[in-house]
């Protein structure tokens, strides 16, 4: 058991959460039992997560996505009111870590989805560093590639290119990082992957010759918040539980 305090001191020390510009709150979202045991995480603190937690008697839902941005209404209604009634009812703490989870260099989003497929990672860049680059440890067709990626994340990407074309260098950054596109091409990579699409890239890495891949918001960002979870748990002696659910996007 670990006070939430201290638990929380550890998370925004390790993540460097002071040093982000971000448009959620990174950290304790809802308050519960004043003592941590037990953590299940989510990529999202869903109504189907929080329902897990209740399950597993957790103390902690540690998740990537939180329940407050700052482009929505500051109400507390409907859908949100019902998850927040539920920690609430179960004294479950919830708190999540966004940009900050995207970017650590270990457990981040970005590094341990490079660890999955085999991306070596060279460099940082970008607004806040959230962009990484690398090479692949062999290089691949994209065609190949994709099928490996489809493999590992078990989700059918949506790409842009030639699948015979060879592609040794590679940016990417987990998430909703369509508009991050440019950026990486003038790194001179040979694809760029991220989790969403939006109507402009298709054009982009036609005109370019850049390969684009958009292999899910959920898929690419399902490792980081685990990731942060299990190293707590060395430090503190935690019992982890992940949650996943099957969201196409």
């Amino acid at each position: 058991m670990v006070l939430r305090r201290d638990f929380l001191t550890w998370c925004n020390e390790t993540l460097q959460t002071a040093l982000f510009k971000d448009y959620a709150p990174n950290g304790l979202q809802v308050e519960g039992r004043e003592y941590i045991g037990k953590i299940v995480t989510s990529v999202t603190a869903s109504r189907a997560a929080i329902d897990f937690a209740v399950e597993q008697k957790a103390d902690l839902l540690l998740v990537h996505h939180g329940m407050f941005w700052k482009n929505e209404l500051p109400t507390v209604t409907g859908w949100k009111k019902e998850r927040i009634a539920a920690l609430l009812r179960h004294d479950i703490n919830m708190a999540g870590y966004h940009l900050p989870l995207d970017a650590h260099p270990t457990l981040g989003n970005n590094a341990q989805l490079a660890d999955r497929l085999g991306f070596a990672t060279e460099k940082r860049f970008g607004e806040q560093n959230l962009l990484n680059s690398g090479s692949l440890k062999q290089a691949k067709t994209l065609g190949a590639l994709v099928a490996h990626i489809e493999t590992v994340l078990q989700r059918k990407p949506v790409v842009i290119g030639n699948p015979e074309r060879e592609i040794r260098r590679v940016a990417w950054c987990t998430g909703g990082a369509q508009g991050f596109f440019q950026t990486a091409i003038d790194e001179g990579v040979d694809l760029y992957l991220t989790g969403e699409i939006s109507e402009a890239q298709y054009h982009l890495a036609n005109e370019t010759g850049t390969a684009f891949i958009s292999a899910g918001h959920h898929a690419t960002e399902r490792y980081g918040v685990r990731a942060l979870a299990e190293s707590a748990a060395e430090v503190f002696g935690l019992e982890v539980c992940h949650f996943d659910e099957n969201n196409p996007a």
